[in-house]
């Protein structure tokens, strides 16, 4: 059935440029699948998207939005109270998946292993007062590595306190060597699990949106059973996170004292992006999925649920 779908796009956090990006592609399947197509640009003026919606009466909202106030729960709360349904994850598992703090302490009751890691104030950190190197400094509810720092050594320059956008806490995590391993889990069931070797310092910003940046292994190339364990990690993950539709969770693998390595859970995205370079497409299509196949698979959904 063609259905009049409005997709929320832009925003206006640091990743609005991600979302915008992953709109395009979105648009234009949903045109290829012959749904009518309503692109929204998110502004702060919340009383201006509500009468957006009111006016062209979507059957379904995709939500396409990334980072803040469009992922963390907040635009979820406002399309319930409308009584619209959307894509994705909810108000509760939305706000869970974003907060690293409380999304760590939920899975790692359930079983997940995490790095080390605690809260602090960002000028403690800077003040040495909180870890050695080598570990992670995290805001704790940015996506797309906004504003991660790898402090390798002494000699590792530490973000200024002063000049720091986001919340004085911070989360910070014993650095893990080895792998990057991300896994795509769609309704519940992981897709399957990729590597990502980027060719600067770490998986950052500039390498997940710019072509060459990084090197991307499909499947992921590690020990078999540290393939299944990863794939159990992020459907639990995805479970415990009251998370819905498409998922992505992020994971370390140590194997640099050989196979099978160690694993640890790091984040879950509960709105993972899909632009040309994303990973989450780019999983599915190795299972035969299509990108259009996707995004009808988020359609349909989102339509189950109001």
């Amino acid at each position: 059935m063609k259905k009049k779908v409005a997709v929320l796009m832009g925003g206006f956090s640091v990743e609005r440029e991600v979302s915008l990006s992953s709109a395009q592609g979105v648009l234009k399947a949903l045109e290829e699948l012959g749904h009518v197509a309503v692109p929204i640009d998110v502004c702060r003026d919340m009383g201006k998207l509500i009468k957006s919606l009111e006016v062209h009466k979507p059957d379904v909202v995709l939500n396409i939005l990334h980072g803040r106030w469009g992922e963390d729960g907040c635009i979820q709360g406002l399309l319930e109270m409308m009584g619209i349904s959307y894509s994705h994850s909810g108000v509760l598992g939305s706000a869970l998946s974003m907060n690293k703090v409380v999304a760590r302490m939920i899975c790692e009751i359930n079983g997940l292993r995490l790095p080390e890691g605690q809260v602090a104030k960002l000028v403690d950190v800077c003040a040495g007062q909180v870890m050695k190197p080598p570990y992670v400094i995290k805001p704790i509810g940015e996506g797309s590595s906004v504003g991660v720092h790898i402090i390798f050594d002494e000699k590792t320059p530490l973000p200024s306190p002063e000049e720091w956008p986001f919340e004085d806490d911070v989360l910070v995590e014993r650095y893990i060597p080895g792998r990057e391993v991300q896994v795509a889990v769609i309704g519940g069931k992981a897709y399957g699990a990729i590597e990502i070797r980027p060719k600067g310092t770490f998986y950052d910003y500039e390498a997940k949106y710019t072509d060459g940046k990084a090197d991307h292994l499909m499947p992921a190339p590690i020990h078999p059973d540290a393939y299944a364990q990863v794939l159990e990690w992020a459907e639990i993950a995805h479970k415990v996170l009251e998370c819905r539709g498409v998922s992505r969770s992020d994971f370390r693998y140590d194997d640099t004292q050989g196979e099978p390595g160690t694993l640890y859970y790091l984040e879950t995205n509960p709105q993972p992006g899909l632009t040309p370079l994303s990973l989450v497409p780019e999983i599915v299509a190795h299972t035969g999925m299509s990108y259009t196949q996707l995004v009808q698979w988020m359609v349909e959904d989102a339509s189950c649920r109001r």
